[in-house]
């Protein structure tokens, strides 16, 4: 039951964050947005404010640099020095938007707002009512020290920092709350895997037992027939009853690794599914040298059955397997429905199924993957769809 529970466990560890990174990542994603819009509208707002302040003191300078330009209009003749203040600097314009007089230290004036930023220093555009000096308008100059901007940027980074991480403590309880009906769905599968493995040990063996019994050279070609069909059912449920085995128990025994003579490990294999071969017309074309592998026989025969049973289940009527072995390879070609490029990384995905006409948990190839892993192997696979499947097996 620990064992079970440790891998059911795993495998919804697994699947849950690879949902919860794609889910992370979207939200993440939303949540950067909102918040960088979220601040230029904070800036903007801010900004508006500073120069709404600063309008108020500029007002007040532009009255009394008015006052003075109004005492200069009429002893022009007398002082013919314009103002200055060292509060702010000035210039005049006039109703065609042409310079008088300036000593600005930015010249880059615009008329179409009432006060604006421009580079380092803040202007004042005052429409005049009198023509003094022939000005129509009267333009104020203060720097811009930029420490209001400072302080909006901390305010900024701090409550943005503060919004970002309580929208991923939000986005976590989302993402659990979101994957719990997948989580519930993994464990009750594990769970009915378990259940069933369970119940089909007994009838699968008293099945497989009396059929071996029988004496099918008394039988009439009819019942011959159907006991033939019986025994492909059976082999078909033993195969799919030793995988169920191996995912909830056997793979955390320890390993029993001894030189294993591959040729007759193989030609046994082929035999064993000939019968189910055989209901299809699939014919065995076997190239078989002499090669051996260090490892645990169960294991290599789980990765061998899965192969061979998938070669079978997924070829055409009248169809093909070859399976050649060599020193260190082994590969096993069929010339079945085959997949399409795309799919090829995640086919020993575990319950991935890319033929939903077949039955089967979709646990065989990943079982493979898991144990050409464990032994530093190497599984490589060449499929077309219409054409077939290879897979090489190296070591």
């Amino acid at each position: 039951m620990l064992v079970l529970k440790n891998k059911v466990t795993n495998l919804v560890l697994k699947s849950e964050k690879k949902s919860l990174l794609r889910f992370l990542t979207l939200y993440v994603t939303m949540v950067t947005i909102v918040i960088i819009l979220s601040s230029l509208f904070y800036y903007e707002t801010q900004e508006k404010l500073m120069l709404a302040e600063q309008r108020a003191t500029l007002t007040k300078y532009a009255y009394i640099q008015t006052k003075r330009l109004k005492v200069l209009h009429h002893y022009f003749e007398e002082r013919r020095t314009y103002p200055r203040d060292t509060r702010f600097k000035s210039a005049i314009y006039d109703i065609d938007l042409r310079k008088i007089f300036s000593i600005l230290e930015n010249e880059n004036v615009r008329f179409d707002e009432e006060i604006y930023i421009s580079k380092n220093h803040i202007h004042f555009v005052k429409s005049l009512d009198e023509y003094f000096l022939g000005a129509k308008y009267l333009i104020l100059e203060i720097e811009n020290d930029g420490a209001w901007r400072e302080d909006i940027w901390e305010s900024i980074i701090g409550y943005g920092l503060f919004a970002f991480f309580l929208f991923m403590i939000f986005g976590l309880y989302l993402a659990k709350l979101f994957l719990k009906p997948m989580r519930d769905s993994i464990i009750l599968l594990d769970r009915f895997i378990k259940d069933t493995t369970h119940e089909l040990n007994t009838p699968l063996s008293a099945i497989l037992a009396n059929i071996e019994m029988m004496d099918t050279d008394v039988m009439v070609e009819k019942n011959r027939k159907k006991l033939t069909r019986i025994n492909i059912a059976a082999k078909t449920v033993s195969t799919l009853y030793k995988d169920l085995t191996y995912l909830t128990l056997e793979q955390e025994k320890e390993n029993e690794n001894e030189k294993i003579a591959l040729k007759p490990m193989i030609e046994n294999r082929v035999e064993y599914f000939d019968i189910l071969a055989k209901s299809k017309n699939i014919t065995f074309i076997l190239a078989l040298g002499h090669a051996t592998i260090f490892m645990d026989r169960r294991k290599f025969s789980r990765v061998i059955d899965n192969i061979i049973s998938n070669a079978i289940k997924y070829n055409k009527r009248g169809g093909k397997i070859e399976i050649t072995l060599k020193d260190h390879s082994l590969k096993i070609k069929d010339s079945g429905i085959g997949i399409s490029e795309d799919k090829i990384p995640f086919m020993f995905d575990r319950y991935m199924r890319f033929n939903q006409s077949e039955g089967g948990f979709g646990v065989g190839l990943s079982i493979v993957k898991k144990i050409i892993d464990e032994y530093g192997m190497i599984i490589e696979v060449d499929s077309k769809e219409g054409e077939g499947t290879t897979m090489v097996l190296r070591w």
